[in-house]
C-alpha cells in the first residue's frame, strides 16, 4: 500500500471514530434532555394524633401541598409537583387515609378529621403557612383546613372544585369508580364521559382507585357543615376552571366569585375537564405559579 493510501486510510478512521463520538454525544443529549431527574423527592412520616400520614415532599421554598381528589392519591400529581418544585416552591404531598402508608379510619369520620391530618404536615415541615391546592374532592379538605387552622393556610387554590350543585347522573359515575368488579371498559366509558374532556387519554386514570370513595376525599362531607367551609374562610382562592368539566357548567362558571367578590381570582383552562391535572399540567402550574406572586401584596 502506498503512503499517499495509508494516510487516506488513516483519515477515513479518524473521522468515522470522530462521527461515531459527535452521535454518541447526541444521543447522550437527547436521552438527558427528555428525562426529568428530581433528586430531592423523598417520602418520610407524621404522626397525626392516633395515625400516621405519608408525606412526599420535594424542593425548597415557600410551602405548597397538594391534596387529590375523592378516592385517589398523592401520585396524581407525579407530573405537576416536580414541575411547580422547579418554580422554587417546597411542594408536599400527604397521602390520604387509605393510600400508601396513611393509616387511620376513613368510616364516619368528616372533612374535620381529614384536615387536622393535613395540619399535622404543614406543622411538621415548620414552613408555612402554606398555599392549599386542592383537586377536586380534595378542595372540600383545603376549604375546611382554611377555616379550622387559618394561621397554617396562606391561599387556596380549588382545581376543578365543582359547582354548589351538579347533575345526579355524574354522583352515579362517581359511585361507579368504587364497584370492586368494574371492568376497564365500563371505567374508560365513565372517565371519558365525566372526568376528561374530548381529546384527552383517559387511560391513564384506569388504575390508582382507592376504596370506599363515598367518604369523599378522606372525610364525608355530610358530616361537616358546607355553610361553614365551602368559601374557604376569608383566604384569597385561585379558582382553576376546566372548560369541559360537567361538574361545573358553564351555567355556574361565576357563581363561587359572585358569591365571594374580590379575593377570589378564576382561570379558566380550554381542553380540559375535572381530571384537569393529567390533561394540561402546564397550565395548571403556570396559573398557581402566576396567582401565588400576588399573595405578597393581599392583606
Amino acid at each position: 500500500m502506498t503512503p499517499f493510501f495509508r494516510s487516506h486510510r488513516l483519515i477515513a478512521k479518524l473521522l468515522c471514530k470522530r462521527a461515531f463520538s459527535l452521535f454518541a454525544m447526541a444521543i447522550l443529549a437527547t436521552l438527558v434532555s427528555c428525562t426529568t431527574i428530581t433528586t430531592d423527592r423523598h417520602h418520610y412520616i407524621v404522626n397525626a394524633g392516633s395515625n400516621q400520614v405519608e408525606v412526599i415532599a420535594e424542593g425548597k421554598g415557600p410551602l405548597l401541598v397538594l391534596l387529590p381528589s375523592a378516592a385517589r392519591g398523592a401520585d396524581d400529581f407525579d407530573e405537576v409537583a416536580p414541575m411547580l418544585a422547579d418554580k422554587g416552591f417546597r411542594v408536599i404531598r400527604p397521602e390520604p387515609r387509605g393510600s400508601g402508608r396513611t393509616t387511620g379510619p376513613y368510616a364516619g369520620i368528616s372533612l374535620h378529621d381529614v384536615a387536622n391530618d393535613v395540619a399535622a404536615v404543614i406543622r411538621q415541615e415548620n414552613n408555612g403557612p402554606a398555599i392549599l391546592v386542592g383537586h377536586a374532592a380534595g378542595s372540600f379538605v383545603a376549604r375546611v383546613l382554611a377555616v379550622d387552622h387559618p394561621e397554617l393556610v396562606r391561599g387556596v387554590v380549588l382545581a376543578a372544585a365543582g359547582a354548589w350543585s351538579y347533575p345526579r347522573e355524574l354522583g352515579i359515575a362517581v359511585r361507579k369508580m368504587d364497584e370492586p368488579n368494574i371492568t376497564d371498559t365500563e371505567r374508560l366509558k365513565y372517565l371519558r364521559s365525566s372526568f376528561f374532556a374530548p381529546g384527552s387519554d383517559a387511560t391513564v386514570w384506569l388504575k390508582g382507585w382507592r376504596p370506599l370513595i363515598q367518604y369523599g376525599a378522606g372525610g364525608a362531607p355530610d358530616n361537616a357543615s358546607r355553610d361553614q367551609w365551602w368559601g374557604a374562610g376569608n383566604k384569597p382562592v385561585l379558582e382553576i376552571q376546566p372548560l369541559d368539566d360537567p361538574f361545573k357548567p358553564r351555567s355556574a362558571a361565576g357563581e363561587f366569585k359572585a358569591e365571594f367578590g374580590d379575593r377570589v381570582t378564576v382561570v379558566e383552562i380550554a381542553n380540559a375537564s375535572h381530571a384537569l391535572f393529567p390533561e394540561q399540567p402546564k397550565a395548571v402550574v403556570n396559573a398557581i405559579v402566576k396567582w401565588a406572586v400576588t399573595l405578597d401584596s393581599k392583606p
